[in-house]
């Protein structure tokens, strides 16, 4: 739940349903008081208005959460801005007045917090420069949080636009990654205090080779052994545009995999992949709660299946591409 408000815009839009607060509210509420989303849930990631918005009682949109057990996370960057230099690569700012943010989301209830970085593929990217800006900004992103009392949540997103093949995608992932963890370490990070949340390895958008989720499988869990400290607890994985059925599929092939070294816990940290069919049941109308409801946990009770590597499929998943070119939020 931690699309910014010119994101959430853009799904409302395609429910026509006009982007106001106070939908915004409404929508929300709705995905926080689903009874029982603690069996599947253990985290939401907020936007900041979220975090202190109030209901039409007059209390916190977050309450049920809370009162739950579900933890609260909270999007602390602040976008992308083009690298100088390069050919339109992107690093991600906020640093500044991170510290005291982090304080602040501490005492309003966080407990944990998110960074994205990005990373295109193409010819010449990601270019030296590019991996090893995100690699630094991520690194002291989690250093702040974790001087701050939050768990950082490591973001290192390669997306999927592109003509390449998966071997290339694991390619790129493993430098990346392996930058990303070199930094780190230099910065002194306790890892076991951290999340990872990356891209699966898959084929680009518009590479004519597709994969099965066997194969998605394999070169991600491959990629997260040649790169992935045994000491970090988690790996949260995002859907990065693939379609909600997909992406459930693809993690319960990680989880079923035979013989494979996997010292992490290897889940889900959704927000499309979850939402799609959630957003098309309800429709903006109050009537369509329950059924949106009953949606949301479909597909929450499907990926916590996933997560233990028994999602036998047939959830009813949305299996339409939810692919968007350079995607930002």
């Amino acid at each position: 739940a931690d699309e910014s408000t010119g994101t959430i815009g853009k799904r409302f839009k395609g429910i026509d349903v006009e982007n106001t607060e106070a939908n915004r509210i409404r929508y929300r509420n709705l995905l926080f008081t689903t009874p029982e989303l603690n069996k599947h849930i253990s985290g939401v990631i907020l936007f900041d208005e979220t975090l202190r918005s109030k209901d039409s009682k007059g209390e916190l949109l977050v309450k049920p959460l809370v009162e739950s057990g579900i933890k609260l996370g909270i999007k602390v960057d602040k976008g992308l801005v083009d690298i100088p230099g390069t050919d339109g690569e992107q690093s991600t700012q906020g640093l500044d007045g991170l510290a005291d943010r982090c304080k602040e989301y501490y005492s309003l209830g966080c407990r944990f917090a998110k960074w994205r970085a990005v990373y295109k593929i193409s010819e010449t990217a990601p270019s030296p420069t590019a991996i090893l800006e995100n690699a630094w900004a991520l690194a002291r992103y989690g250093a702040i949080c974790q001087d701050n009392g939050l768990v950082p949540i490591i973001e290192p997103e390669i997306l999927m636009d592109g003509e390449h093949s998966i071997e290339r995608t694991a390619e790129i992932t493993e430098i990346v990654q392996s930058a990303v963890y070199r930094a780190i370490r230099d910065q002194n990070l306790l890892l076991e205090g951290t999340l990872l949340k990356p891209n699966m390895v898959t084929p680009g958008s518009e590479c004519k080779d597709r994969c099965t989720a066997n194969d998605i499988a394999a070169y991600t869990v491959r990629t997260l052994q040649r790169t992935l400290p045994v000491s970090v607890p988690g790996v949260t994985f995002l859907s990065g545009g693939q379609s909600e059925e997909e992406a459930t599929l693809n993690l319960h092939a990680m989880n079923a995999m035979p013989g494979a070294k996997k010292p992490w816990s290897l889940t889900f940290s959704y927000g499309r992949a979850l939402q799609q069919s959630v957003l098309k049941a309800w429709k903006g109308d109050d009537k369509n709660v329950a059924a949106a409801q009953a949606a949301l946990m479909a597909r929450a009770k499907a990926n916590g299946e996933a997560q233990m590597g028994k999602y036998g499929g047939g959830s009813g998943g949305d299996k339409s591409s939810l692919f968007v070119s350079n995607y930002s939020y």
